[in-house]
């Protein structure tokens, strides 16, 4: 029975918290990995777009709610996400056409689009700061729980509950879905090997005769896509404050560098491998032991490993790790 009441303790404070957190953290990845995979450069401005995205999403969301249009026990969002990825998409392809071209057409190396994506990044920033302005807002509605913490105690009869949110089994879900439709995209489009070929040789990829406008314009609404459905996901599961997703930009970095720069399954593994080790660092391991060892054994204090406000200095040492000792990351993508 305490072994029982161990695992699910961990499963409701490590495992799923931590699955939600790396889905998320994987489709962010996907997107960086899409714009250093194909237009090669780093681009600073993805946890931003991840907030213009959401913010959009949640403007709609609360008309929505205020129209009475509902999902039942879904959130709202879900039906205003269409309106987020398409005002997300038409942004970023202006901002290519506007900004990212200029350069692209200069032939200018990777650390001057880095810098340039850093300027697109503090503008974004001050344009959704400005919009919804710098507080947290939620807009999540519908069930709460998909299971609560009070009901598995009655079914199971055990000391520990487990609460299961309807965001984190979306946050699953919709993460599948949409890393099988971008794979499918991928590998069995037109368009998709088309981008692939333009990412592994872009010379050739030209003589070929693709059009390398209409690959760009591809990968950023792909791009567009990915971050939105990320942030939406992020801000139903906690809540949406701007700042918090210039933040993010931090594990999603290093979620993509983990797995490899420029690999698609690498991104996806780097996101778990950062979720799962800032979960594990961060949570106080005192209620499982005690479980564990015998009471003469108990510890006193919280076996926490590090406080939960710093989680982003576990991305950050893990980064700077990888960096050092295996730059093409665990898929071997790029080096940085």
């Amino acid at each position: 029975m305490e072994l029982l009441n161990t695992l699910v303790l961990l499963a409701n404070f490590v495992f799923v918290p931590a699955i939600a957190y790396g889905s998320q953290l994987a489709l962010g990845a996907l997107g960086v990995t899409l714009i250093y995979g194909i237009l090669r450069f780093s681009n600073f401005a993805h946890g931003d777009t991840m907030a213009f995205g959401t913010m959009v999403t949640v403007l709609v969301t609360w008309l929505l709610q205020s129209l009475g249009v509902s999902l039942g026990p879904l959130p709202t969002a879900l039906l205003a996400l269409p309106f987020g990825i398409a005002v997300t998409a038409a942004l970023v392809l202006w901002t290519d056409r506007v900004v990212y071209k200029f350069y692209r057409k200069q032939k200018a190396k990777p650390v001057i689009l880095v810098i340039v994506s850093m300027g697109v990044m503090f503008v974004m920033n001050g344009l959704v700061r400005f919009i919804i302005g710098p507080d947290d807002q939620r807009f999540a509605d519908g069930e709460r729980f998909i299971i609560g913490a009070r009901d598995f105690k009655k079914m199971t009869g055990l000391d520990e509950g487990l609460a299961i949110k309807t965001s984190q089994g979306l946050t699953v879900v919709t993460a599948v879905l949409v890393v099988a439709a971008l794979f499918w995209f991928l590998n069995h489009t037109r368009t998709g090997k088309s981008m692939r070929a333009y990412s592994d040789n872009e010379d050739l990829a030209l003589l070929s005769g693709i059009n390398p406008e209409r690959v760009v314009a591809v990968t950023w609404i792909l791009v567009a896509a990915l971050a939105t459905v990320a942030g939406v996901l992020y801000g139903l599961d906690k809540s949406f404050k701007p700042f918090t997703y210039f933040q993010l930009l931090l594990p999603i970095f290093a979620s993509a560098i983990v797995g490899g720069l420029g690999s698609p399954l690498g991104a996806i593994a780097g996101g778990f491998v950062i979720a799962f080790s800032e979960v594990t660092i961060t949570y106080a391991w005192k209620k499982a032991a005690g479980y564990i060892l015998p009471e003469s054994l108990a510890p006193d204090g919280l076996l926490q490993l590090l406080a939960v406000d710093y989680k982003f200095a576990v991305s950050f040492v893990i980064l700077v790790v990888v960096l050092l000792f295996k730059p093409t990351g665990l898929f071997k993508g790029k080096s940085v």
